[in-house]
């Protein structure tokens, strides 16, 4: 072989949607490419434009656009593949830049703007291929269209832009456009950080806060060589072309998602941080692929033998896909080895199991079942001062969340985001009130998960105080496998889901990895918090001060469901945490893609909605199951319900299967059971899952939220809105799930959370 191939990652994202036909060709250009490349068959040659690009023949009808990188001191070429396309879709404008910002390479294609942004910039794009080229078509009118409307980003200039990281081939069209629709088409085929930014300018996040959060994280500490090809295609994303290119291919965006990241992503994912960090961002942004990205450096840095980082989530569902999804990213079974994926009830499970035998074992309660016991404790005891859902939270989030073992202890304990003030008097009822609950389930040999997450903590950090004991007398000690009993239990812990984590978990995973760099990596989204656990990391021993990042782009739900679903988390002003003692928000959360505005539609009862959705669900399904040739296509597992509770859930399963002529799935913890074509489960198991298709149903009024709130309304303001606040999360995880198409259903008189929105 005479010739190096690599390929750009927007190279990849065309071959994805070509057919499989042209895939086999191109996979036989590269290898004919490789061998020699000045064959006359491949009819290599520049355009006119960027003499750095060259255009060869794939067949009659295809091109592939290619760079020279270097020459290597034997003579083997090295070239960049940056495009896949039809020849007329081929110009002499196409360009190739370095950043100044990033040091990577980019390539600008402006062909992907109307002809009317391109007059307004004095752009004209001249065909590389003109002979037998069809020209292309006049630009067709714009209805309505204000010959004087003023520029979308005008407040701006082409320095500040350029300061931000745009690509210098795209300032004077960005400051050219006057309409969503000429920004989306601009930034379609723009190289991501121009997109970040410029989608982040007309969200309306200030020049400071795209800086901040777009363009540092991703700058260079120095200014790169605007012509070093070489170093720039170093720093870029690009995957080699080898002898498995063409399986590689078929794999299609997965595929992608495993080798590319978005710059941000990419820094925040391979960054060496001094202790503790997080990245937050709302749904579909990629915190989650970036989590698994972090893993995979990780892994790819240790040495020695044995296990040594864990990945954890809330849920077993959860882990069981992160677990796939690493699987899928590292191929490596030496390097998986290293790596625990377990959820974190099943992390705490394991320690209380290596640490007690099995005459002293217990059986863990649901919360449910736990909050059952505690109400029948209460009933015995005529105690009517406190609720037993109070009392069980006080329990869980102060005396387990900060292992208070006294009276004294849980008198000047604090009670961050617990509602009401409790005076010394009431602090002592409720201590007694749960020093009685606890010896009920201690009778009982049960125990709620709240309870075994504490006696976890507590196994941790005994062992870790063991392990600084004996680094303190083996100063030589280097926790190599032999010495695996006397150090923490790992070198590295990542955390998806993290907001939904009890304060005892966090410090029992305080525990497992000993302080220092790189040792925990943090993924949440309190605007998702779908359960009563809010925690102050650094209360509990977790610093993430000033190694903080916020992903602000989702790549998931379109804009038009992000407009609602934000209505919905937002309502009046709601204020959410970020894990620690400060507030976090969604400024600048934006989307990259369109869909059809979502639906709201009120029925006069549940009979009638129950009806009306099944009509709903019956039409998409006969839309998915008929593409636009009349092809049957598949479409299990692309539509969901998300409903209330589970009596609802029975009931529209029923209807659907025997009056809707449909078969569905019902979502549980462990994934949905069954092979049924509509997946059906509460708003609580739709965290971390995406569908093409969603229907909200029974989002009305005294269903969520549920109407017991209302007793807090003046005796507890402050528990009040942590209410509101829980239900405005669990409704806004459940919007963003709808990938397209969102629907949002109620009968009677909808849920106050929707006034904003429908």
């Amino acid at each position: 072989m005479t010739a190096r191939l690599s390929l750009h990652y927007k190279a990849e994202e065309e071959l994805y949607k070509l057919d499989r036909t042209v895939k086999g060709l191109f996979y036989d250009f590269c290898h004919r490419f490789r061998k020699n490349p000045d064959q006359p068959g491949l009819d290599l040659k520049k355009l006119k434009g960027d003499s750095r690009i060259h255009r060869a023949k794939i067949n009659q009808s295809y091109r592939a656009l290619l760079i020279p990188v270097e020459t290597n001191e034997r003579g083997r070429q090295h070239w960049l593949i940056i495009a896949v396309r039809h020849r007329k879709d081929v110009y002499d404008e196409l360009q190739v830049a370095v950043n100044r910002v990033t040091g990577e390479l980019e390539f600008v294609d402006l062909a992907v703007m109307g002809d009317s942004s391109l007059q307004r910039a004095g752009i004209t794009l001249t065909p590389a291929e003109p002979d037998d080229v069809p020209p292309r078509p006049a630009p067709i009118p714009e209805p309505d269209q204000v010959p004087d409307r003023p520029p979308l980003l005008g407040v701006y200039t082409a320095g500040q832009l350029r300061d931000l990281g745009v690509a210098e081939q795209l300032i004077d069209l960005a400051l050219a456009v006057t309409t969503e629709e000429e920004l989306d088409r601009l930034v379609s085929g723009a190289p991501l950080l121009s997109k970040d930014v410029l989608y982040g300018l007309a969200a309306g996040m200030s020049i400071d806060s795209v800086l901040e959060e777009v363009t540092r994280p991703v700058k260079l500490p120095a200014e790169p060589d605007l012509a070093d090809i070489s170093t720039a295609v170093s720093r870029t994303n690009v995957s080699s072309i080898d002898d498995d290119v063409q399986a590689a291919l078929d794999e299609g965006s997965f595929r992608s998602w495993k080798h590319y990241l978005h710059p941000t992503q990419a820094k925040t994912a391979r960054r060496e941080y001094t202790g503790p960090a997080r990245v937050s961002g709302g749904p579909g942004t990629g915190k989650t692929v970036v989590a698994l990205h972090r893993v995979k450096y990780l892994v790819e840095q240790l040495t020695g033998d044995g296990v040594q980082i864990l990945l954890t989530t809330f849920t077993a569902n959860l882990a069981a896909d992160l677990r796939l999804r690493l699987t899928s990213l590292i191929s490596e079974p030496e390097l998986l080895a290293r790596v625990d994926v377990m959820h974190i009830d099943q992390l705490a499970a394991r320690v209380i199991g290596e640490n007690t035998d099995q005459r002293n074992r217990r059986k863990r309660i649901s919360d449910q079942a736990a909050m059952i016991e505690m109400r029948q404790l209460l009933l015995e005891l005529d105690e009517q001062r406190w609720e037993a859902d109070f009392l069980l939270d006080e329990w869980e989030q102060v005396i387990l969340g900060q292992a208070l073992t006294s009276r004294s202890d849980y008198f000047s304990a604090r009670r961050g985001g617990r509602g009401r003030a409790l005076t010394r008097p009431e602090r002592s009822q409720i201590w007694k009130l749960i020093e009685q609950f606890a010896a009920r389930l201690d009778k009982l040999g049960a125990e709620t998960w709240g309870q075994a997450a504490e006696r976890a903590a507590r196994f941790e950090i005994d062992r870790a105080a063991a392990a600084e004991r004996y680094q303190g007398s083996h100063p030589t000690a280097d926790g190599s496998s032999g010495s695996r009993p006397f150090v923490c239990r790992y070198r590295h812990v990542v955390v998806d889901e993290a907001q939904d984590l009890r304060a005892a978990h966090w410090k029992m995973l305080r525990a497992m990895v000993e302080p220092g760099a790189n040792d925990l990596f943090i993924a949440g989204d309190t605007h998702q918090r779908i359960y009563d656990h809010q925690v102050s990391l650094g209360a509990l021993g977790i610093n993430i001060r000033g190694r903080s990042r916020r992903l602000t782009l989702s790549y998931r739900t379109t804009r038009e469901i992000l407009e609602h679903a934000l209505r919905i988390a937002e309502g009046n002003k709601t204020v959410y945490d970020d894990l620690d003692d400060g507030v976090d928000n969604l400024s600048g959360y934006r989307s990259v893609l369109h869909g059809p505005t979502p639906t709201f539609i009120g029925y006069q009862n549940w009979p009638d909605e129950l009806a009306g959705v099944g009509t709903l669900l019956q039409g998409w399904h006969d839309e998915l199951s008929t593409d636009n040739d009349g092809a049957r296509q598949d479409p299990a597992g692309h539509v969901a319900v998300a409903v209330a509770d589970h009596e609802q859930l029975t009931q529209v399963i029923e209807y659907l299967e025997t009056r809707g002529g449909l078969t569905c799935a019902e979502l549980t913890k462990d994934g949905p059971r069954g092979d049924g074509e509509i997946h059906v489960g509460t708003m609580h198991r739709f965290k971390g899952l995406e569908y093409q298709r969603l229907a909200i149903i029974g989002v009305r009024k005294g269903a969520i939220p549920r109407p017991y709130i209302e007793r807090h309304r003046r005796s507890d303001p402050q528990r009040y809105e942590i209410e509101q606040r829980k239900a405005r999360s669990l409704l806004f995880v459940a919007a963003t799930r709808a990938r397209d198409v969102l629907a949002i259903t109620w009968h009677g008189a909808p849920s106050p959370l929707l006034r904003r929105v429908s």
